[in-house]
């Protein structure tokens, strides 16, 4: 949801008699108290939390942890039809000016590794809220201002909540399945993944969810992230929901470019063993819509030599055609379809794989391709 962060505190909004609030950017000792209504402090010498109770005026409390926080008084409430009242949450990175200490965000996808992250919810019953873990990316470095794409993780959901947009789909990322919903508030735009059931806690790669989102074109790899949080979205009370801990990290180093990569030509392979193919693809669609797709093509290398360039062919079914792909060079004549490496991904070793993926318009129902020749041996299915 669209949540307006602020870097500066709103000055005179606390009621008489509220909790001591923590000053913007102070460090937090154990069970310190925020009431001030934008405030923030930092734990850990690593991450920022924060009250932003940006959508009501009325009191809203945290309890700051060493390692997390819990809400402690929750006077605000909206609609569901709506947005919610507030966002506490913890994050590493910057926004609105508020850079968590030592970040190196803003750093681009295409330079990080992984993004490790780890979280632990305690959840309530009477409330309504989702608990959200959101991933802002913006063209630019972004250290202030609304980014202009915002990834929600619904780790759970509780009242007739829901998010913004419309299903697309689902996805299956980090062993789950989630229903992806796409959209926008207005000022960024947003694709969520919503689980079907509660998550109390959660460790996964947020590099999934940040490579899925550009497989769906809404990013490139040559996008920054700026910041990964994690927190609540209360409509309706609150008290007690926690987040428990919290880690994240964003390791840099060599996340190859997507479809900017210039074409390569094939090098020679190693051949294949006698005996049955050596190779396996897998091919699944990761999203379908009434004219459109998105397909993810994994080659995993079976024999037992290395393959040093490839070359992947296979057909389309009659409608299907292929307008951007990532992590490979992919050209079409007629229904035939030629996938061949990038620069950075055309070593496979012995049991070694690699994934590309493209988009392609739809004209009628949607059926995945029969069979597939690497290097001209006849791969198995996945």
């Amino acid at each position: 949801m669209k949540r307006p962060l602020r870097a500066l505190a709103a000055a005179g909004l606390l009621a008489a008699g509220t909790l001591v609030a923590v000053a913007l950017g102070g460090t937090a000792s154990a069970d310190a108290q925020i009431c001030e209504q934008y405030g923030s402090t930092t734990i850990g010498g690593k991450y920022v939390v924060q009250n932003n109770r940006w959508g009501t005026s009325a009191q809203q409390c945290i309890n700051v942890t060493s390692t997390g926080f819990s809400i402690t008084r929750a006077d605000g409430s909206a609609p569901t039809n709506g947005a919610p009242v507030a966002y506490p949450s913890i994050f590493v990175g910057c926004h609105y000016t508020n850079c968590s200490p030592g970040t190196n965000l803003p750093v681009q996808v295409k330079n990080i590794s992984s993004a490790p992250s780890s979280i632990s919810y305690n959840y309530v019953s009477g409330a309504i809220f989702n608990a959200s873990y959101d991933i802002w990316l913006d063209p630019s470095p972004k250290r202030d201002g609304v980014n202009q794409m915002e990834i929600m993780i619904w780790l759970n959901r509780q009242g007739s909540i829901q998010p913004i947009g419309s299903p697309v789909g689902t996805a299956s990322i980090a062993g789950r399945t989630w229903e992806v919903w796409r959209g926008s508030n207005g000022s960024n735009n947003v694709i969520s993944y919503l689980s079907p059931s509660a998550i109390p806690s959660f460790s996964f790669d947020a590099m999934a969810f940040i490579n899925d989102t550009r497989n769906r074109g809404a990013i490139t790899n040559d996008w920054y992230l700026t910041s990964i949080q994690a927190g609540f979205e209360p409509w309706q009370g609150g008290v007690g929901l926690a987040v428990n801990s919290f880690s994240q990290s964003v390791n840099t180093g060599s996340n190859p470019p997507p479809t900017s990569a210039p074409p390569t030509t094939s090098a020679p392979t190693t051949p294949p063993p006698s005996g049955g193919a050596s190779c396996t693809v897998t091919y699944k669609a990761a999203n379908v819509w009434n004219n459109g797709f998105t397909a993810d093509v994994t080659v995993k290398n079976t024999g037992s030599g290395t393959i040093n360039g490839w070359t992947l062919n296979y057909n389309l079914p009659s409608g299907q055609t292929v307008t951007n792909a990532w992590n490979a060079t992919v050209s079409q004549s007629g229904s035939a379809v030629t996938a061949r490496n990038a620069g950075y991904n055309g070593t496979l070793a012995p049991g070694a794989s690699t994934s590309f993926g493209y988009q392609a318009t739809l004209n009628g129902s949607y059926s995945a391709p029969s069979s597939f020749t690497l290097n001209g041996s006849t791969c198995a299915r996945g």
